[in-house]
């Protein structure tokens, strides 16, 4: 089995879905691949995630007052008061009711936390896989035409090595089923990945969170939205933010 095939069948291999003589050629590669090994680690930390981090909400108010509702007007009748197995049947039956109607509310985890799982996952594949870039250059006006025919939006990059933040490539990457555009900056030795593709969104200001133990800054602008994410102290990341933030929509800083 080779790298390729492994990409073919990689959530059903997650998933336990291969057959086994498949399985274990799948494992096998995994366990001596160090592309593979990676990989398939970095899905299985993105699928753990989801899972530990959906948000679980109570009933609303009207959902009980409607199954309280409906076990009155199942209320026994002298004749089914007879019957001693009524009352065991009533209260299994507002215990399915209840049951079901707290499922229904299970929510998933929101689009944000999604988000943020797949923007981490993508960060540490690039630096697991030693994949950083794609396109390697400092020069913006080689990243930027990189980018021509691959992406269908114009991408804003500028270098700040004078403000201690190196341009040093880009990659594509694929987000939220879509392609986008992933800009590599260094700060030190820490890469920094800044992700960045439309959004139909209002500008909003910048949102700092930690996820994995990776600072995470996130904001819109001029129709687009910014990720930038590193384990770079979050004093020189939200540096890099407020350079990047100051940048027009064509690249060029704001007068």
């Amino acid at each position: 089995m080779e790298c390729k095939d492994i990409e073919r069948v990689l959530h059903r291999l997650i998933d336990s879905e291969l057959p086994p003589a498949i399985k274990s050629d799948a494992e096998a590669h995994v366990a001596g691949c160090a592309p593979c090994g990676p990989l398939v680690a970095a899905e299985q930390q993105w699928r753990e995630a989801v899972r530990r981090d959906g948000t679980y909400y109570t009933a609303p108010e009207a959902v009980r007052r409607s199954i309280e509702a409906m076990a009155r007007r199942q209320s026994l009748s002298r004749a089914r008061s007879a019957w001693p197995g009524w009352r065991v049947a009533a209260s299994l039956l507002v215990a399915v009711g209840l049951t079901s109607a707290v499922t229904a509310y299970v929510a998933t985890p929101s689009s944000t936390a999604l988000m943020e799982d797949q923007v981490v996952a993508s960060h540490v594949r690039s630096l697991q896989m030693d994949h950083i870039t794609d396109v390697a250059s400092s020069d913006e006006h080689t990243v930027k035409p990189w980018f021509h025919g691959k992406l269908d939006y114009a991408l804003p990059v500028e270098d700040y090595t004078a403000e201690g933040f190196p341009l040093i490539g880009g990659r594509l990457e694929y987000l939220d089923h879509q392609n986008v555009a992933a800009l590599v900056y260094r700060r030190a030795r820490h890469p920094i990945n800044v992700f960045v593709f439309p959004h139909d969104a209002a500008d909003s200001a910048p949102q700092f969170t930690v996820d994995h133990g990776y600072n995470m800054w996130r904001w819109t602008k001029g129709g687009m939205a910014f990720w930038a994410v590193s384990d770079v102290n979050n004093s020189d990341l939200a540096k890099l933010v407020e350079l990047l933030r100051e940048q027009k929509r064509d690249g060029t800083p704001d007068q």
